[in-house]
Parts: structure tokens; sequence; C-alpha cells
């Protein structure tokens, strides 16, 4: 097996022709190339210069080795330049995964603001649900997830960036509409439309639910805010959303504070795999930055 190093002195050899030459181009002393040439001559089996005193002469086989070691010098090269460019802070690329919720206003909040500081640096971008977000940043699949609330994975860092209150979210006409705050467990009673399960809002729901002193009666599951909020607006159940400033979700929703109710936000990376420097740097940028 030839090394990199390897292919490196034989294109100069090829080149020059001369061992002389090529011991000062590589700074290597001429016996040891001359040793080096004999041991590749070795281990491919045949010779693959004519010796024509001082002076050294593609032979046949040499080529053939000569013109892949070039191709394969220059592609070594391409993948070192695309890797530089990949992990520099000013042109690189950052994986970022966030909920679906984040994509309407949290994201493209950051998003906008850090392209303005870094325009080169490019975006790979992945919405999911909170438990595959987290699963996605321990695998090393992306390389930071805006979620909420803080994962119970030990394999991810968290950084609270932001926090968002909580409400009772009924139909315009719900007895709860006029109220300036609830009690959850006065809501034990109505049917709740929520998110599915392994979402970051159905977590909170359910641990809210739970320091009440009951469990919700789900009659709809979904994968979407906005279609909670919709079904919300048609009267179909009640749900906790949080509370946001101008609304997002659908018209017809009075949301109704839940005292001490809080949705944290924030971002996770893997604390076993370095980030890298655009990576680190973006994260750098949020931490710095105001989202509330």
């Amino acid at each position: 097996m030839m090394l990199t190093e390897d292919l490196e002195w034989f294109v100069v050899l090829a080149e020059t022709q001369q061992v002389t030459a090529t011991a000062d181009l590589t700074h290597l002393s001429q016996p040891t190339l001359s040793r080096k040439l004999a041991r590749l001559e070795r281990q491919i089996g045949v010779t693959l210069f004519d010796r024509q005193g001082r002076r050294l002469e593609l032979n046949r086989h040499g080529e053939i080795l000569y013109r892949h070691a070039r191709t394969a010098l220059h592609s070594l090269d391409a993948a070192q330049s695309e890797i530089q460019s990949l992990a520099s802070p000013e042109s690189g690329t950052v994986r970022l995964d966030f909920l679906h919720s984040f994509g309407t206003w949290l994201v493209p909040h950051m998003l906008r603001g850090y392209r303005v500081e870094h325009p080169g640096v490019r975006f790979e971008l992945h919405q999911d649900s909170a438990q595959f977000l987290v699963d996605r940043i321990a695998a090393g699949t992306s390389d930071l997830a805006v979620v909420s609330p803080q994962p119970r994975d030990p394999q991810v860092a968290w950084m609270q960036i932001a926090q968002q209150s909580l409400a009772l979210a009924v139909p315009a006409d719900h007895r709860f509409a006029k109220l300036h705050s609830v009690e959850l467990a006065d809501a034990a009673d109505e049917p709740f439309i929520g998110m599915h399960p392994n979402f970051g809002m159905r977590r909170i729901l359910d641990e809210l639910c739970a320091a009440a002193g009951f469990t919700p009666n789900f009659v709809f599951e979904s994968s979407e805010l906005a279609t909670v909020g919709g079904l919300v607006s048609a009267s179909f159940g009640v749900s906790v959303m949080p509370v946001q400033d101008p609304p997002i979700w659908a018209e017809g929703v009075v949301y109704v504070p839940i005292e001490g109710a809080q949705r944290k936000i924030g971002l996770i990376w893997s604390k076993s795999r370095e980030l890298s420097d655009p990576a680190r740097t973006f994260r750098d940028y949020v931490e710095r930055t105001t989202w509330s």
C-alpha cells in the first residue's frame, strides 16, 4: 500500500528525472531517495524507470503509476480544500436542527442576524420532534439543535437562550376566555388537543397536568402547533400553548395565562464531539444575543 508521501516524491522524481534534483526539492537525502525507489519497485513488482546514466526515464509501468499518482494527489488536495472550506468559520457549514414551532420566528430571526455578520456561512437545516433532534445530536448527524424543554439525555449539552410564557388555549366563546389567569387543574375535565409523544410541547403539557393532579383526555394528537391552534379555534378542545407576541397561531383562540408556567428554550450539542469552527462560532453568537 502506497503512502501519500510516496506519491509525492515519486511524482517529483518522474518530472525531474534526476535523483539529485528530487532530493533537493523533497528535502530527502539521495541515498534515502534511492532506497525509497527500490522499495517501491519491489512492492509493485516491476521497475518504473530506465536508467540512462544519472538520468532516469519513466518506462511504461512508471508512466501508468505517474498518471494515477498525479490524479490521486489532485483529488487529495481537492478534498483538503473542501474540508477546510466546510470548517472555516466564515465560509463553512453549520448543521442546525430545530422544532417545527421555532421555524416560524426564532430560527429565521437567528439566521437573519447571523448571516449579516457572516454572509459566507452555509446552513443545513432540519426540522423534527424534540426526541428525534436529541437523537440526531447524540449520533453526530447534526451540530446544534434548538429545542424545548431541556432534554434528559446526558449525552447532550444544554444552553438556555429564551423562555416563553405558557397559556391554556381555549376557543373565544369558552368559559375560561375572559379570565386573567387559570389554574390548570380547573381544566381537568376538558377535552385536550396535544402534540404526539416525543414532541417537546407534549412532554411539557404532560408534566404540567401531572403536577396539577390529572391526566388529560386527548381527543386529537398532532405534529404541528398550528394544527393544535386551529382545532382549538374550532372548539374541538383546549390545549397548553406558548404565548407568542405577536400571535402566530390561529385566529379565534384566547390564551389564558397559566400562573408560573414557562417554556424554556435552549440550544443543544453533543458532549462527546468537538464542534466545528463554524458551529462553535454560531453557538457563541446565539449565546451573546437576546432572543426573548
